[in-house]
């Protein structure tokens, strides 16, 4: 059952327990060793992490706006706004979007180091009384993990950042210098791991999935894993890892296995399902989702800027809209019988009059189909946008389990339990009468190499997550982004010419119309027909729609437009073949510090 009030009721503790949650002082009003004494104030503390998932820089921004451009899903636009600076990677030091980030990822660190400091020097961690022991160490582990992801994002946004593991008091210095990245990852990784043990599983814990347990930890370890033993973007804008990363590859697989042996679960058959509880406000324990953000009823902007478009108009369901499209050369990767492609990309808009619409490809809006403001069982109201209160999925088991398979690749290459790990995934995403082919044989066709088989995770990671906005973070640490929205780029220029010039077996045109049950069916999604079965259906442009004959080069202007800086990095003065996902850090930042020192490098001229 979702929890509706749980944010509502972390943000009334932070407000009525201190004039200004923002002001690090305030948090002590409370004495610290009597909030920390007991598990039930003590959780109230620990709460206090979980507010900022409900600020704007989060629900809105880092959890999906900010993660594109990729080969999956992408974003543009003309504008000098925020986010258009983002997606363009041409934002400034007064990047408001930017500013956020930073600003809630060290109130979250703050709150969880608070939190860390208070539980470890309280009696109850210690106490004779087990039960109350295993609340104050899984508190702990809550604290630890929140730190771990907030750092884990400040980094990838801006590199090499300041490290604070220290509660706000007197005497204790704030004003700190950039700490590598790598020694960060390190330490937290190390944190997770020396607590995952004393922690509960979302079945022992009373939010579930809506609050972090060992299961998320666990995937946690792992995920951090990869991102310290993968790529990254220096100052001198080269692609580099470090000599140890074999080490992370080995934790990886280390926990990812450990999460599969002492906590497996079945995949759940229904892909959609999976999604359609998070409209629904159900949150199954021991199932896909590990964790999830919750966001009360007035919270949250899953179906407002991410999702199908709705449009206002005079039914109940307000208005939602889609930020981060999907270009069609990732509809057409997917296998026509994969069940998870009509779920992940939604080829419909919903009209003022509430009638299902075909989605153009001329403006690229081919949207992720996961989330909808329609899909709500009590209609939020004509006039609403944000605010939905669906949560958003912060890890998936079959996340653990892809994981599993390309650390034991790297490690190993292609063994039977990598082999098994990839299968457990891809069954799911078809009808078992096809497993012979697109599961066995499939499997067996890219185990050849550790090459083949680290490209087929490439692949599957796309099929299995589009929509989920965690591409960017996988492209860099494979350093595969440049080659990858290269590839975008010029798969939908080919997709482009071959519709105008009629040379090509995909769509150009398809045939539309509505079912009894309103739901809108497409003729030939997958093949070029030359007419319909009868006079019900209506002739739409589709693939045409990329072809704009008002363009210099021909083609759609988002085809060039949007990833202009990452197929022409000297744009923005960065080397050929290299992204420049790294931003400024936020000049307010450094001009209130004697300490930190701006990104400079990176091919920045402030």
């Amino acid at each position: 059952m979702k929890l509706k009030y749980f944010l509502y009721t972390l943000v009334v503790f932070a407000f009525t327990s201190c004039d200004d949650y923002l002001e690090p002082e305030s948090l002590s009003t409370f004495d610290s060793s009597y909030i920390y004494s007991n598990a039930e104030d003590a959780r109230k503390a620990v709460n206090a992490m979980y507010v900022h998932f409900s600020h704007d820089g989060f629900r809105s921004r880092l959890s999906n706006n900010m993660t594109g451009n990729t080969d999956i899903e992408h974003a543009g636009g003309s504008s000098d706004g925020a986010r258009y600076q983002i997606w363009r990677l041409d934002a400034q030091e007064n990047n408001g979007d930017l500013k956020y980030v930073w600003d809630i990822g060290y109130q979250a660190i703050r709150d969880a180091n608070i939190a860390i400091e208070g539980i470890m020097a309280s009696d109850a961690l210690n106490s004779d009384d087990a039960a109350l022991s295993r609340k104050m160490s899984h508190l702990l582990g809550e604290a630890y993990t929140m730190r771990a992801y907030w750092y884990s994002m400040l980094i990838y946004y801006f590199g090499d950042v300041p490290f604070s593991q220290e509660a706000p008091k007197v005497d204790v210095e704030f004003d700190l210098p950039k700490e590598d990245r790598n020694v960060i990852l390190t330490n937290v990784i190390q944190d997770m791991i020396d607590i995952e043990e004393k922690m509960m599983w979302a079945d022992e814990v009373q939010f579930g999935i809506e609050q972090i347990n060992r299961e998320y930890t666990l995937g946690m370890i792992a995920r951090l894993a990869l991102q310290r033993g993968g790529y990254y973007l220096t100052p001198q804008l080269s692609m580099e890892r470090q000599s140890d990363y074999l080490d992370y590859y080995q934790i990886a697989k280390e926990y990812t296995k450990k999460l599969m042996d002492l906590k497996d679960r079945e995949l759940p058959t229904d892909f959609r399902q999976v999604f359609l509880n998070q409209c629904k406000f159900i949150s199954p324990v021991n199932s896909d989702i590990l964790f999830e953000v919750p966001f009360a009823i007035g919270e949250g902007d899953v179906g407002w800027n991410i999702g199908i478009r709705v449009d206002a108009g005079t039914h109940p369901y307000g208005s939602g809209s889609n930020y981060m499209a999907m270009p069609p050369t990732y509809f057409y990767s997917f296998d026509t019988l994969d069940q998870r492609l009509d779920v992940t990309c939604g080829l419909y808009t919903i009209d003022k009059d509430f009638v299902q619409q075909l989605v153009s490809t001329g403006n690229m809006n081919i949207s992720q189909g996961k989330w909808s403001r329609e899909f709500l069982d009590t209609p939020p109201g004509p006039s609403t946008n944000k605010g939905t209160g669906i949560n958003w999925p912060m890890l998936r088991y079959s996340d653990v389990i892809l994981m599993y398979a390309e650390a034991e690749n790297e490690l190993n290459g292609p063994t039977a339990s990598a082999q098994d790990a990839l299968k457990r995934v891809r069954q799911r995403a078809f009808d078992e009468s096809a497993w012979s082919e697109k599961v066995d044989q499939y499997v067996a066709n890219v185990s050849g190499s550790k090459e083949d088989f680290f490209d087929a995770i490439v692949d599957e990671r796309a099929w299995e997550f589009g929509g989920e906005m965690i591409r960017k973070y996988e492209l860099i640490r494979w350093n595969l982004y440049y080659d990858k929205v290269e590839e975008t780029v010029g798969g939908c220029k080919k997709m482009a010419v071959e519709a105008f010039e009629g040379t090509s077996d995909l769509p150009d045109y398809v045939y539309t119309k509505l079912a009894e049950n309103g739901d809108l069916i497409i003729y030939n999604k997958f093949e070029k027909v030359l007419a319909a079965p009868d006079e019900t259906w209506e002739r739409q442009s589709w693939l045409i729609n990329m072809y704009d004959e008002t363009q210099p080069d021909g083609y759609a202007e988002w085809i060039t437009y949007d990833w202009n800086n990452y197929v022409n990095p000297s744009n923005i003065g960065v080397p050929d073949g290299v992204i420049r996902y790294i931003f400024p850090i936020p000049r307010i930042a450094i001009d209130s510090s004697e300490e930190l020192e701006p990104n400079n490098g990176y091919g920045f001229n402030f």
